[in-house]
């Protein structure tokens, strides 16, 4: 499932990535990672969440945004592009 997300919400998630997310190290996913240098993806995205970990186990945490990226996605308030 993915969850779609303003440009604005996207700042805020990726503040929030940095922040919070123990698996992002300077920009980077351990889980993604392998131990190998893997960017972290939902960084890179600016549409929607992507990252099963951030969205089930850091997202939540921060609940204002939660309920406010839950909600349009439960209405549809923002459409694919595709």
């Amino acid at each position: 499932m993915k969850l779609r997300i303003t440009p604005a919400q996207a700042e805020r998630v990726n503040d929030l990535i940095r922040s919070a997310c123990c698996n992002c190290i300077k920009d980077r996913c351990l889980l993604l990672g392998g131990g190998r240098d893997s960017p972290c993806i939902q960084l890179l995205c600016v549409t929607g969440i992507y990252c099963r970990y951030f969205r089930e186990a850091v997202l939540p945490a921060e609940k204002e945004l939660y309920e406010e990226i839950r909600n349009q996605n439960e209405r549809g308030e923002l459409k694919c592009d595709r």
